[in-house]
């Protein structure tokens, strides 16, 4: 009989035995929840293509902060959607905007709550693309400069860190600039440093009112084709000044996840965006798969690839579920 002297399995025999050995291990404190934050008043409503997902007025932020601290989830990243839009997108920067008075009253309600803004326009433009136009392209340079102002008055409001979704060139330097200059030297930036031209933000557009009027956004977000140029994107703004990089999407993107984690000595985000949390609750409502299980597994293969930060709107389920074991 053969001589099986190694044997992986010894390392599988028991649960305890698997937990203690393995190589993955996920926290709590690496999610950061994305939350929808609606002008008006009395604004509660679930976003019917991202289910258990909802809009929030000011007023009724209570309910997402409640909501938060039962799961143990302590970071959100914020998108605001304004009842006017204009060409430039002026809303975006107001100091009563709804992201700005978004972040007052989460941190009213709890000054410990650490707030992400995405800084960009599409929310906010007329047209719906992320910058200024020119005819139909949207000029690069002119943009940066209002994107500087967001950021100057998201941290003005309160923010904590800000991450610009823009994908302009230049924007990482010129917001740090911004920030600096006005006295915001310790707010971070997480750059979107590569966000793909992807077929996953479907839901996310419904939800954000944020799908462009006219074209798509080819032009400034990247290519899905192209792997190199991610990493030329991401040593771009490492040399601006970014302090986080974060790869967009997540699931169909984590060779760029991991090439990012073997290259750069900055921590790593990922964004688990709409799509992809969308496709697992409609496969699971129509009985084909495990939602839980799929959604635990997943996030493991995110953090896997070497995700440092997790951004997902499963965020508080994946907090309990790290809580009980099952991927912690």
């Amino acid at each position: 009989m053969f001589n099986q002297t190694i044997r992986p399995r010894r390392l599988r025999t028991s649960d305890n035995l698997r937990k203690l050995v393995r190589e993955t291990r996920i926290s709590p404190e690496s999610l950061i929840w994305p939350i929808f934050v609606a002008e008006g008043e009395n604004i509660y409503e679930e976003i019917p293509s991202l289910p258990g997902q909802y809009h929030y007025s000011p007023d009724h932020l209570y309910r997402m902060v409640e909501r938060a601290h039962e799961h143990g989830v302590s970071r959100v990243i914020l998108f605001g959607l304004p009842k006017d839009k204009d060409e430039i997108g002026s809303g975006a920067w107001a100091e009563d905007g709804i992201v700005q008075q978004g972040i007052r009253k989460i941190k009213e309600l709890d000054p410990e709550m650490y707030v992400v803004t995405d800084v960009c326009m599409c929310e906010y433009t007329s047209h719906g693309h992320c910058g200024i136009l020119c005819g139909h392209y949207v000029d690069n340079d002119q943009t940066i400069a209002r994107l500087a102002q967001i950021a100057v008055s998201h941290a003005k409001a309160g923010a904590d860190m800000v991450a610009p979704s823009d994908m302009m060139d230049g924007r990482v330097a010129a917001i740090r600039a911004a920030l600096d200059e006005n006295g915001f030297v310790n707010v971070p930036i997480m750059s979107y440093a590569a966000k793909y031209a992807s077929y996953f933000y479907g839901p996310f557009r419904d939800a954000a009112g944020s799908a462009p009027s006219f074209g798509d956004r080819r032009s400034y977000q990247m290519d899905w084709h192209n792997g190199r140029e991610a990493m030329r994107e991401c040593a771009l703004d490492v040399q601006e000044g970014a302090d986080i990089l974060m790869i967009k999407p997540a699931m169909s993107y984590l060779d760029l996840v991991y090439q990012c984690r073997q290259r750069f000595d900055l921590p790593v985000a990922a964004y688990a965006v709409s799509g992809e949390y969308a496709m697992i609750k409609a496969a699971a409502k129509a009985g084909l798969i495990d939602e839980y299980g799929i959604m635990c597994e997943s996030a493991v293969s995110i953090y896997r690839a070497g995700a440092d930060i997790l951004i997902t709107y499963y965020a508080p389920e994946l907090a309990d579920a790290i809580r009980k074991g099952d991927i912690g």
